[in-house]
């Protein structure tokens, strides 16, 4: 079976074949979709005549890697400087990136070319919330998870992209085992609590590592709406890599109107790492929401006293910081959840335990900021 990475190695001299043609008959090509043996994606081009020819060759170029079916759909090519990735090895937008940075302007252009997407556009009502952190092993993904089903227990449509390409954990947290479904050549999230979910982790074999350099996460961010049939939504959370790497600065990009929500524990190191990812979003002119501290402390089973076992403080001073609001204290613990429940998930906290509880006031408090921002608007 033919993986992503040999179908762009193979089409690469395609790529740069057509973004080195003539105005009239230039095309480039996005939005990779390897699924068995199809492949689907993008093509961009201006040129009326480019659809047989375009489809023709990638017909021969995909055969010796036994794909038996290519779906291409045309669209018109934007600016000549949204290039391709694939055939450039990111040469480009590195760049483009190191002088965006050294200005200290947010890395590439607005949208991305994904403004009209009907999910993306400004218009479109879907509430975009980032959940970030400055460094892994805070809880963020937990945070993203809990946050995601409270909002859905409140009756919000709330959809989920595992964001972080690298480790993914989204669908082992949610208890998911099974893979999407495909519909009309489109991928289908899989539903978990009420919430949808799209994750890498849908589409990689026995846990195997994802070797990708930055251009390839970008792609990935891409096809998780280009290539996904959402349903109607009100909430989409992505849960980010830690850090201010290659996925944030694609979600900057890509989604502008985007909120963020920082997650830190209340160690005063893992707070001012945090602080990065903050001053981030606020370079991008992205709305932080506010801090979840996460670990906040344990509550001793056995004389119900609060243990500070990675201290305090962290999450007031970084919310200080960044002149946002502390939302919630998340304590230290796991769901009291067994194997035999049809609904078994290791990580989703029961509406009715006290951190459930914690984490349905954090939705409301979620809804009731996003709600007044929109009104504003």
């Amino acid at each position: 079976m033919a993986t992503r990475e040999q179908v762009l190695e193979a089409i690469a001299p395609l790529i740069k074949a057509g973004e080195a043609a003539a105005e009239s008959d230039a095309f480039t090509i996005r939005d990779v979709v390897v699924k068995e043996q199809q492949v689907s994606l993008t093509v961009m081009s201006n040129s009326d005549s480019a659809e047989s020819t375009v489809e023709a060759a990638l017909s021969a170029a995909l055969a010796p890697l036994g794909i038996e079916t290519v779906h291409a759909r045309f669209r018109p090519l934007g600016e000549r400087a949204q290039t391709s990735h694939a055939a450039q090895g990111g040469k480009t937008d590195q760049k483009d990136g190191a002088a965006s940075q050294a200005s200290g302007d947010p890395v590439r252009g607005h949208g991305a070319g994904m403004e009209e997407h009907p999910l993306l556009h400004p218009e479109s009502g879907v509430q975009f919330i980032a959940v970030a952190s400055g460094k892994g092993g805070v809880g963020k993904s937990t945070v993203t998870v809990n946050l995601a089903v409270a909002l859905a227990r409140q009756g919000k449509k709330v959809g989920i992209i595992d964001a972080d390409i690298y480790g993914f954990s989204v669908p082992d947290m949610m208890g998911i085992e099974q893979r999407p479904d495909i519909k009309n050549d489109r991928v289908v999230p899989i539903r978990s609590h009420g919430v949808q979910v799209m994750s890498m982790g849908f589409f990689v074999e026995d846990n195997n590592p994802i070797v990708w350099r930055g251009p390839m996460l970008g792609k990935m961010l891409r096809n998780f709406f280009n290539e996904i049939e959402w349903d109607k939504l009100d909430y989409m959370l992505l849960d980010l890599p830690p850090g201010t790497g290659d996925i944030a600065l694609d979600v900057h990009q890509m989604i502008p109107h985007s909120k963020e929500i920082i997650v830190t524990t209340p160690h005063a190191t893992a707070a001012f790492v945090a602080a990065r990812a903050g001053a981030m979003a606020i370079k991008t002119e992205h709305e932080i929401v506010g801090i979840v501290e996460n670990m906040s402390y344990y509550t001793c089973g056995h004389c119900g006293e609060k243990e500070y076992i990675f201290g305090r403080g962290g999450g007031a001073r970084l919310a200080e910081s960044l002149n946002a609001d502390l939302l919630a204290q998340i304590p230290l613990g796991a769901p009291d959840n067994h194997p035999s429940e049809p609904d078994f998930s290791p990580s989703i906290y029961k509406e009715d335990t006290p951190t459930g509880q914690l984490y349905m006031d954090l939705a409301g408090q979620v809804i009731a900021k996003c709600e007044l921002t929109t009104a504003q608007a």
